[in-house]
């Protein structure tokens, strides 16, 4: 562990020495690149300088010790640095762990109702509805890209933009299968259902890089249709594009033109297509990864709704939490701080958090 932080010490401040050359300070790029760079061990550095002071204090006072009369006081100071070193190993150890270069980005969300029904896709709607909750109270930006509703409410397919300070980091544990339990509006008799509804979440990565074949698309007009007023309705606003060779389908019907609906729907393309070759090479390299979404059977469930019993269930962590209408209300921090704490804990044993 402390040759790594030597080594980010080093790096640090020969990132420092090339900030101050003026080559580099005339370069807006360069500048933005190693200032971002040096930002991101600074931390661990000032952290790495707190703890070898703390050590230096303890040696200090083991020194004292060796004097009769500061002894009693010196063993004092020496516990009590003791203890703030053990503190700084385990918050040291937390810093190396590897940072994952999304978790500050937006994110393309997706949900669906899934095994169920029309039940299914009212439910879809209920998740919708939470994490939009949950994104006001992080001050984050939330913008439907594209909706199919359900013919008893709710939705069929939902897709969002969500954006603001960590989203990813917060929310890339949500992917996977979602399943309720609950008497069905539609269920006359009382009888608590059992629905599903799967949720994807993807990195908003930059689509610049990332180049698709004009070929290999097929685009699809048609008329607009939702919220903005009657005027959508007026031309083949609405785009879907095909990808060929993946078969990934997306669609965008947010804006009056159809040149910014295809524009944005590439994007969205780009970032769906990224995300599948990422699986794929995860996988090619033997990561332990399941599929983000499964089949959205009953039984490929990441976390449970019970309403009878106002529970909320992560399976992934054994997880319990008896307050589901606040979670449906957007109170879903305490489910993501244990599913966040529980990763690191894998990742400090060396093991793998599957999401």
């Amino acid at each position: 562990m402390f040759k790594r932080l030597e080594a980010i010490c080093e790096k640090y401040q020969e990132l420092q020495t090339e900030l101050a050359k003026p080559e580099v300070m005339s370069d807006f790029n360069k500048l933005k690149e190693l200032s971002k760079e040096a930002s991101d061990l600074e931390e661990t550095v000032n952290k790495y300088q707190e703890y070898k002071d703390t050590e230096s204090k303890m040696e200090e006072a083991k020194s004292l010790m060796k004097d009769p009369e500061l002894k009693e006081m010196a063993e004092l100071e020496y516990e009590e640095l003791k203890e703030k070193l053990a503190n700084l190993t385990s918050e040291l150890e937390i810093l190396l762990i590897p940072k994952d270069e999304n978790d500050g980005k937006n994110v393309i969300m997706e949900i669906r109702g899934a095994a169920g029904g029309d039940e299914a896709n009212i439910f879809a709607g209920d998740l919708y509805r939470m994490y939009t909750y949950y994104a006001e109270k992080n001050n984050w930006k939330i913008e439907e890209l594209h909706s199919i509703e359900g013919t008893s409410g709710g939705y069929s397919q939902v897709e969002c933009l969500i954006k603001g300070a960590d989203v990813y980091k917060k929310l890339k544990y949500e992917s996977g299968s979602h399943r309720v339990q609950r008497v069905p509006v539609t269920e006359t008799q009382g009888r608590v259902h059992t629905s599903t509804a799967t949720v994807l979440v993807m990195p908003e990565v930059e689509t610049a890089n990332i180049e698709i074949k004009e070929s290999d698309i097929k685009m699809d007009v048609y008329h607009s249709s939702g919220a903005g007023g009657q005027s959508v309705n007026t031309s083949n606003s609405a785009v879907r594009l095909t990808h060929i060779p993946t078969g990934v389908v997306v669609t965008c019907q947010t804006e009056r033109s159809q040149l910014k609906n295809r524009d944005r729907a590439m994007n969205l393309l780009k970032i769906k297509i990224n995300d599948a070759i990422k699986n794929k090479e995860e996988q090619e390299l033997g990561a332990t990864r399941k599929s983000k979404i499964g089949t959205g059977d009953r039984s490929e469930k990441i976390r449970t709704y019970n309403y009878p019993q106002n529970r909320v269930t992560d399976h992934r962590i054994n997880f319990s939490i008896m307050s589901l209408d606040r979670v449906m209300d957007g109170e879903l921090d305490p489910i993501i701080e244990a599913l966040i704490t529980e990763d690191m804990r894998l990742k400090l044993a060396g093991e793998t958090f599957e999401q």
